[in-house]
């Protein structure tokens, strides 16, 4: 979704440092053609492009079906819920699952259970026995798989591609999402059901398993480490309860993922009030509603690019920082003027922010977590993001229809302008430092 995730990143130097280690990296051999971590990250972006562009037209599918089955709004949310409500429910004990067996064996389990409930829609369609709780059922299969996927495959990213490639790696991976939720998967989505539902369901099955068997090119061990020989055995509870812990006491670990509880919000609340606010108080038609959102699938990309860049130039702590200023600016600007250039360069701003926060912050959770850890800290962080997501929406309703939409973009914006203080006094260059020493 191209917003928020929890961790810092790889910066914390000064700028001679950093620069000192651009001139090392030019003075290191050049790879070898045969190189693993190489082969390795071309196979995860596929595999990432793939199942996001997949992703993304099931996102817009299944609402369009359920609503050709049912004109209930709670019915037609209920079924798009399926896709996101796993996180809240599962995603801890998902995140035991991903320390304890193979990570790629793992994804691979993942895309056949997309691939059961897609061939299960497909058929259901085809011989007309498509109902409401079959596409809840699917749903739910697919939002289990998306758990399932997403924390694997973040914490695979170590074992398969080498330190040196990771900030590369997740900045492709990042805009593979991006690209596949934001634009190419609805737009094929879209495409696709008004040619037939059953060939929009069968080539999205199909992607499935392309991806699928991509997993199989790639190269290394991808099993967490085991515990010590003698070590007692910890029940699921406990698993969980160490990786709750992990986060928790870590200083620089804590205070961001209180950020990104924040953020994510902020993010939700922009999301839920902005299709009403664009309508009502914008008074925007539907083409001039396609560019405000557009603007934030193009700053996430924008991001995409120039992350490496803007690393380089300001430090990825700054950079991290300015994430901060541009969701406070989304969720500031709809508050000040309803101009649709105003809040579409507020929604750019966002966007942008959200691909440099997100790809610093998988590159230096993949740096400071244990591998057998990864797992349980990337489930338990990520509850930080789709758990205020929906605080966020449910808050700026009420706030609208007891003030005003403008008065609930401003009380979001007043949050966010409080984080850069949280941010600056913890996330620090002395605290970044033993990450970037490693």
């Amino acid at each position: 979704m191209g917003m928020v995730a929890v961790a810092t990143t790889s910066s914390g130097r000064t700028d001679a440092a950093e620069n000192s280690g651009t001139a090392a990296a030019r003075d290191r051999p050049p790879r070898s053609p045969r190189d693993p971590g190489r082969r390795n990250t071309v196979v995860l972006v596929g595999f990432t492009a793939a199942t996001n562009l997949a992703d993304g037209v099931m996102k817009m599918a299944l609402p369009l079906l359920a609503a050709q089955l049912t004109g209930s709004p709670a019915q037609v949310t209920a079924v798009s819920l399926t896709l996101t409500l796993p996180w809240l429910l599962i995603a801890l004990h998902i995140g035991v699952l991903v320390d304890r067996f193979d990570r790629r064996w793992l994804l691979m389990g993942a895309s056949a259970m997309r691939l059961a409930a897609m061939g299960w829609l497909t058929v259901s369609t085809a011989t007309g026995g498509l109902t409401l709780g079959r596409l809840i059922a699917a749903g739910a299969v697919l939002g289990v798989a998306d758990v399932l996927a997403a924390t694997s495959g973040s914490a695979l990213v170590p074992a398969a591609v080498p330190e040196a490639g990771r900030g590369r790696a997740n900045t492709w991976m990042v805009g593979a999402e991006t690209v596949g939720q934001e634009f190419a998967g609805p737009f094929v989505g879209g495409l696709l059901m008004a040619a037939g539902t059953g060939l929009a369901l069968g080539l999205t099955g199909a992607t499935y398993a392309l991806a699928a068997l991509a997993l199989l090119l790639l190269v290394g061990r991808f099993r967490a480490e085991a515990p010590a020989p003698g070590a007692a055995p910890v029940s699921v509870n406990g698993r969980i309860a160490e990786g709750l812990r992990f986060l928790w006491r870590d200083r620089l670990l804590r205070t961001l993922s209180l950020v990104v509880a924040v953020l994510a919000a902020v993010w939700g609340a922009w999301l839920a009030l902005m299709p009403l606010y664009a309508k009502e108080a914008m008074e925007l038609g539907p083409q001039q509603y396609g560019i405000l959102f557009s603007a934030l699938g193009i700053g996430g990309l924008a991001g995409t690019v120039a992350v490496g860049r803007v690393n380089r130039v300001l430090g990825a702590r700054r950079a991290m920082f300015a994430d901060l200023i541009g969701t406070t600016a989304m969720v500031a600007l709809p508050a000040l003027t309803t101009d649709i250039w105003a809040v579409a360069a507020g929604a750019f701003l966002g966007g942008m922010g959200g691909t440099l926060w997100t790809v610093n912050a998988r590159t230096i959770t993949q740096r400071m977590v244990p591998d057998g850890m990864l797992g349980r800290y990337g489930a338990a962080a990520r509850l930080f993001n789709f758990g205020a997501m929906p605080l966020g929406a449910a808050l700026v309703g009420l706030l609208a229809e007891l003030g005003g939409m403008r008065l609930a973009f401003g009380i979001f914006a007043l949050a966010t302008a409080a984080t850069p203080v949280l941010f600056l006094k913890n996330v620090t260059r002395s605290a970044l430092a033993p990450v970037t020493a490693a």
